[in-house]
């Protein structure tokens, strides 16, 4: 997978906003490791099939767009259209928490029910994993509301 191929997907621009808050926030290890939580990842934030093993930079690279199409599927739980640093913010988002808890949340009930300023704020909700508020996902989410509002440098 690439990045022609996510652009293709979600957009030049949504592309061009999304990866480096992903690469940012995740941050890229040539090793697998275990979380803060205890979910064992390796390179750039990459969970299913991750394993305690050296990774090349090009396997990180190809598990990191594999990744973000598979959750820009995500936003087909979204029914309005979006704006590219909507996309981005709520790609990214879903990709940190998954699938199942991006299409049941409060912020997804708000988008499609016109409530964009609600959905944002609804990011700053979730800076907790495994019970405690992580320092690292408030900062993160701070980025993508900001992200999500517009407010992208």
């Amino acid at each position: 997978m690439s990045r022609a191929q996510l652009a293709a997907k979600i957009g030049a621009a949504a592309a061009a906003l999304l990866v480096p808050v992903v690469m940012y926030y995740e941050g890229t290890f040539l090793r697998g490791y275990v979380d803060p939580v205890g979910v064992v990842t390796a390179c750039t934030g990459h969970t299913e099939t991750a394993q305690l093993r050296p990774y090349t930079k090009a396997e990180c690279e190809h598990l990191l767009y594999t990744d973000l199409l598979k959750h820009a599927d995500d936003l087909r739980c979204v029914t309005v259209p979006l704006k590219d640093h909507e996309k981005a913010a709520f790609i990214s988002f879903s990709f940190n928490v998954g699938r199942k808890a991006f299409c049941g949340s409060t912020l997804v009930r708000k988008v499609n029910a016109g409530g964009l300023p609600g959905a944002c704020a609804e990011l700053s909700r979730w800076t907790y994993a495994g019970g405690r508020q992580l320092p690292g996902l408030v900062k993160r989410r701070a980025a993508e509301r900001a992200l999500c509002e517009g407010r992208h440098g």
